[in-house]
């Protein structure tokens, strides 16, 4: 269970990366459509629980070292090199994002300029991915905890202390925040997403665990726990919707309307959610490129960790609106093949089962 649980804190902290903790995605995939967020949150969570335990399942079973193997798996050889591709690509891509944004918080929250920060975040990345793969999960789990108790505090807070009545907050939504037409496709959307982003990673992680049984539980647990925070979040943002209509960094707001002091507490946070993204996505492009574990390996983190760096330049909202779109549909191809090949696993089981019962 210990295995599973500190599988299960690095899944989450992979997944949140900087949207999902600052509350942007979370406002225009869930909470824009009321009371319908709730059912939206309801299938995030079952599917982040479902595919969180293939994955990592696969993962174990094929002793996974980058996503190829499990990418080729699914998707069978052809299809399986252009799927591989835009997901290398897109690690590369994620990287960059994020650096960029940690840049963005150290200039927005604490007036410093944004090349510090992404310097700081680049020094961070590449010198934590100089260390051991089962050292990472271990950093990476370390800061989840911190997030799941500063939501409790801001859901509650604003849950409670809002002017709207329980049957006004349930009612308010806003169409001109939403990033889809409807709440399904939204909570579709947003799970396809973060599963192309965390699906390599999540591979690495299970072929470091050798019980199936174990890596699996990881993926149900981590599920689980992304869709509590997803729950949080909405409703911190639920109660006070029409304030942070227009604000970048929705939880950070609702933090500084609480107190300063939790505001720069909550910028920390976000820098270690920042931080995790940045090392899971790093890590997973180069163990694709190169063996990890190897004198290559560390030298090719040091020259990608640059160049990530110097193309954070390009600004953080311009890689957001290049770089994001292009995996949502992607993340389709992904999951379906996901669930065909457990489906296919369980067919053939009975038919096993059934070649011995006669």
């Amino acid at each position: 269970m210990k295995n599973s649980i500190n599988l299960a804190g690095a899944y989450i902290g992979i997944i949140i990366g900087a949207g999902f903790a600052s509350g942007q995605e979370v406002l225009q995939f869930f909470t824009s459509f009321g009371i319908y967020s709730v059912l939206g949150i309801v299938v995030a969570t079952a599917l982040f629980a479902f595919l969180g335990m293939r994955v990592t399942e696969l993962g174990s079973s094929l002793q996974t070292r980058s996503h190829k193997s499990i990418i080729d798996h699914l998707c069978g050889r052809h299809l399986g090199r252009v799927v591989d591709v835009i997901i290398t690509f897109f690690l590369f891509g994620v990287t960059v994002i994020m650096i960029a944004g940690s840049g963005s918080i150290f200039e927005e929250q604490f007036g410093i300029p944004s090349i510090v920060g992404a310097a700081i975040m680049t020094i961070l990345t590449i010198g934590t991915l100089l260390l051991k793969v089962d050292k990472i999960m271990s950093i990476i789990s370390a800061v989840t905890p911190f997030l799941f108790i500063i939501m409790i505090v801001i859901a509650g807070y604003s849950f409670f202390t809002s002017n709207l009545s329980f049957s006004e907050i349930i009612a308010s939504s806003s169409k001109e925040t939403a990033a889809t037409g409807n709440w399904l496709m939204g909570s579709l959307l947003y799970v396809s997403y973060n599963m192309t982003a965390g699906i390599a990673m999540l591979a690495v992680m299970g072929g470091t665990m050798k019980s199936k049984k174990e890596a699996g539980m990881g993926g149900i647990l981590g599920g689980i726990g992304l869709g509590v925070l997803l729950l949080l979040i909405n409703m911190g943002m639920m109660s006070d919707l029409k304030s942070i209509e227009g604000v970048s960094m929705p939880t950070l707001y609702l933090a500084n309307e609480i107190s300063p002091w939790l505001g720069n507490i909550l910028s920390v946070v976000l820098l270690g959610m920042i931080y995790n993204t940045s090392v899971g996505m790093l890590y997973a492009f180069t163990a694709r490129l190169v063996p990890s574990e190897t004198k290559n390996f560390k030298i090719s983190v040091i020259v990608v960790g640059m160049l990530a760096f110097l193309a954070s330049f390009v600004g953080f909202i311009k890689l957001v609106g290049t770089v994001y779109p292009l995996t949502g549909y992607l993340g389709f191809v992904i999951i379906a093949a996901l669930i065909i090949s457990w489906v296919r696993s369980k067919t053939k089981k009975r038919a096993l089962h059934a070649e011995i019962a006669k």
